[in-house]
C-alpha cells in the first residue's frame, strides 16, 4: 500500500504579516507571523496562545522551571491587518512582470 502524501497548500499569509486572531481564547489579540507551517496549516503568531511549559532541571538548565512559549494557531483563525486595523481578505493577480502578488480584497492595495 503507498503511502499518501498530504498536499502542501498556498496560504494567504506569510512570516512577517499582520494578524488578527478571529476565533478561539485570544481573539480581538493582534501579533507578527513569526513563523508558518503549510503542511500542518498553522502559524505562530509572536505573543498570542502562550502556553506553559514545566521544565525538570538539567545540564542545560540547572534550575528547571516554568516557561512560556507561542503555540501554533491555525490559519482559518487569523485575518489579515491593514495598517488602519481593519481585516481583509487578500487576493491574487499578476503584476506588470508577470509575478503573482497579493492584494486587498476590500481596497485593491498591494500588499
Amino acid at each position: 500500500m503507498e503511502k499518501k502524501t498530504k498536499k502542501i497548500v498556498n496560504l494567504p499569509v506569510k512570516a512577517g504579516d499582520t494578524v488578527k486572531v478571529i476565533a478561539g481564547d485570544d481573539r480581538n489579540k493582534t501579533g507578527i507571523i513569526t513563523s508558518v507551517d503549510r503542511e500542518k496549516q498553522r502559524v505562530v503568531i509572536e505573543g498570542v496562545n502562550m502556553k506553559t511549559k514545566h521544565e525538570k532541571p538539567s545540564a542545560k538548565n540547572p534550575q528547571g522551571g516554568i516557561t512560556k512559549k507561542e503555540a501554533s494557531v491555525h490559519v482559518s483563525n487569523v485575518a489579515l491587518v491593514d495598517n488602519t486595523g481593519k481585516t481583509f481578505r487578500t487576493g491574487r493577480k499578476l503584476d506588470d512582470k508577470n509575478k503573482l502578488q497579493r492584494y486587498n480584497k476590500k481596497t485593491g492595495n498591494l500588499i
